[in-house]
């Protein structure tokens, strides 16, 4: 296989977003080219995924300039295995949408949005140098700001305003952080300067670098103390767009800032102790925010916040052991908040509602979606052995190893807090009397549904709620892809070696 291959997964999502604007008023044929081109993805992105894990990593030179001086994309295990999660989470909510999204909101033109979206996500995974990096993410704000006042109603323009807000600024921060960088060391590949950075004489310099480039991440990704934008926001477009937000976009800063830290910023131990309480801070303030919510999405975006804190504090523990655990968590976050947005969505076809005070009684009238939306509710707690138990089990020995008690204390804060929080809304919303439901203009219940819509509204969750069984079930083949990983980012001399050979 060529390596050249390793930017399909880019080139399908472009296409399908072309495909799209040709049917810009055929919103059908949108739906059936947006499915069919994320099975073909997915196919594709595992066709990769089992290609790097069996051979090692693909390397491109756009154009054929040699690293460090051309566009290079690169495809290790890690970034592979983000683009088949990618894919998983595209599809399903592709079918989501199949069943939820109304013809007048698909002419506000989602599809092609939704599929520039796509690319720019994969674009990230697959970037060889910062400034790369950078233009991925510009396009990823565009769409996604393009998604988030789909429709324009007040209260999503307001939580686009404090969106597209709070991320230019983290882009201008991302962007001045790129050019410090370039100005220490004259390059820009990730590969050079994980070789120049540490020949840096002045390595105050390069720390101060490493902050801005924390920050200008750390707003994307949604930290403390700059995670307020996202639950302002988050909540307030339909939920087929809040549930690849919440799966998709702030793990890409996640994974940005686990790929840059662990090549060229890290082991720092100043660092690392200001990554581990920022950390604790965002696992802290976001279980504190999600526990007082009596919204369903709103308790979903400030869960986002909390279990971002599960991530990064991988990263500023930093041993095999914990990035393996922050780099499972991810996959299981995205897989999961995902899924748990779409449920929010059946669970307003069914109420009319998104506050508790309007939802119930799902059990009485719905025992088999009970029993669904129980799985990705219960490995979002993280119960053994579901899929979301593993990772944290991971991070705490992580952090026991590294004596990095307040990190295990605020690990274990947030786990108790998150299963108080859904706790509470599992009692509300299954086993609770059904109360009226909220009278919307223009509501369709569930029932009301077509047998077609109402497949396209349980299928995907059931596809997820599988996939994330199987991330619990199967967790040692996932447990050894995740250690893999961990590995590759401890040492990244191979992941070095391999770009820079055509020196």
């Amino acid at each position: 296989m060529t390596d050249n291959l390793l930017i399909l997964p880019v080139i399908i999502q472009l296409v399908i977003a072309v495909i799209s604007l040709f049917f810009w008023s055929r919103t059908n044929y949108q739906r059936l080219s947006s499915i069919v081109g994320n099975v073909i993805f997915l196919a594709v992105s595992f066709i990769l995924f089992f290609y790097v894990k069996e051979n090692g990593i693909m390397v491109s030179q756009g154009g054929n300039w040699p690293a460090p001086f051309g566009i290079t994309f690169v495809l290790d295990l890690f970034s592979a295995s983000m683009l088949v999660i990618t894919g998983l989470s595209g599809l399903a909510v592709s079918i989501f949408t199949a069943g939820s999204m109304s013809r007048r909101r698909a002419l506000f033109v989602f599809f092609p949005i939704y599929h520039f979206l796509l690319l720019g996500i994969s674009g990230s995974f697959i970037a060889g140098d910062l400034f790369n990096l950078y233009v991925w993410f510009e396009l990823i704000i565009i769409a996604s700001f393009g998604l988030i006042t789909l429709g324009g109603g007040r209260r999503q323009l307001e939580g686009a305003l404090k969106y597209v807000t709070l991320n230019l600024v983290a882009s201008t921060l991302f962007l001045t952080s790129i050019a410090f960088v370039y100005g220490l060391t004259g390059s820009l590949n990730l590969a050079d300067l994980a070789v120049k950075i540490p020949e840096v004489e002045n390595q105050d310099l390069v720390s101060i670098a490493a902050l801005l480039f924390f920050v200008g991440l750390g707003i994307k990704t949604a930290v403390f103390p700059m995670y307020f934008w996202l639950p302002a926001s988050y909540h307030t477009p339909m939920s087929a767009i809040s549930a690849i937000f919440g799966g998709l976009l702030t793990k890409v800063g996640v994974y940005a800032l686990i790929r840059v830290f662990s090549l060229f910023f890290l082991p720092d131990s100043y660092i690392g102790t200001v990554i581990s309480a920022i950390a604790a801070l965002t696992l802290i303030m976001g279980a504190m925010g999600a526990f007082i919510q009596k919204d369903v999405r709103k308790v979903f975006s400030w869960l986002i916040v909390c279990h971002i804190g599960f991530m990064i504090a991988g990263l500023g523990i930093f041993s095999t052991v914990a990035l393996a655990g922050a780099v499972l968590y991810l996959f299981h976050d995205i897989i999961i908040k995902t899924n748990i947005f779409m449920v929010s969505g059946l669970l307003y076809r069914i109420n009319g509602a998104h506050t508790f005070k309007f939802i119930g009684g799902l059990y009485e009238h719905y025992p088999k979606l009970s029993f669904l939306i129980a799985i990705p509710l219960f490995s979002l707690i993280g119960i053994p052995p579901l899929s979301g138990f593993w990772p944290k089990i991971l991070l705490i020995e992580g952090g026991i190893q590294g004596f990095d008690y307040f990190i295990v204390a605020a690990i274990l804060l947030g786990s108790f807090v998150t299963l108080v929080t859904i706790g509470k809304l599992w009692v509300t919303a299954v086993w609770s009397e059904q109360k009226q439901v909220k009278y919307v203009k223009h509501f369709i219940h569930f029932k009301q549904l077509s047998k077609a819509q109402r497949i396209a509204y349980v299928f995907p969750i059931a596809f997820l709620s599988v996939v994330s069984l199987f991330f619990g079930f199967g967790a040692f083949w996932m447990l050894d892809i995740a250690n893999r990983i961990a590995e590759e980012l401890i040492n990244p001399e191979l992941y070095i070696q391999s770009i820079l050979q055509f020196q």
